[in-house]
């Protein structure tokens, strides 16, 4: 059986996954926990998001960023950051993090077009991976 080429928009869709994985293993403390960026909540990386502070959808500039990525509790990544206020809150996790002027970069160039290659996912994935599997060992889960 022949193996499927897999397009730019299946390896964009595999990088964000590992992305937000990546976010909450290294947010996690030792035992797997870490906190929600937004409203402080504790839980297993397993039961958290990686929540995107400029919506993954709406940035192609930031949405596979890691800084642009943090561990949010399910609440706060889904309708909290719509009808919420988490994002107010994730606004000055990230003001407080990278400082005023960088999130206003950010925010100034979220719009902006940027296009990855065949090629770039790749790797991407891969340096992604590998910074998984590290966290995955610091955790003792390999």
């Amino acid at each position: 059986m022949p193996v499927k080429k897999q397009t730019s928009a299946k390896l964009r869709k595999k990088a964000l996954v590992l992305a937000q994985k990546l976010a909450r293993l290294e947010g996690a403390d030792d035992n797997g926990y870490c906190f929600c960026v937004t409203c402080q909540k504790s839980d297993h990386y397993k039961n958290m998001d990686g929540g995107h502070f400029i919506s993954k959808g709406s940035s192609s500039r930031w949405s596979l960023d890691t800084r642009n990525i943090w561990p949010q509790c399910k609440g706060c990544n889904g309708f909290g950051m719509k009808d919420g206020t988490a994002q107010i809150s994730y606004t000055i996790y990230m003001q407080e993090k990278f400082g005023v002027d960088f999130v206003e970069e950010m925010l100034a160039s979220k719009k902006d077009v940027y296009k990855i290659s065949t090629p770039d996912y790749r790797d991407l994935i891969s340096d992604l991976q590998s910074k998984i599997n590290v966290e995955l060992a610091r955790l003792g889960e390999t």
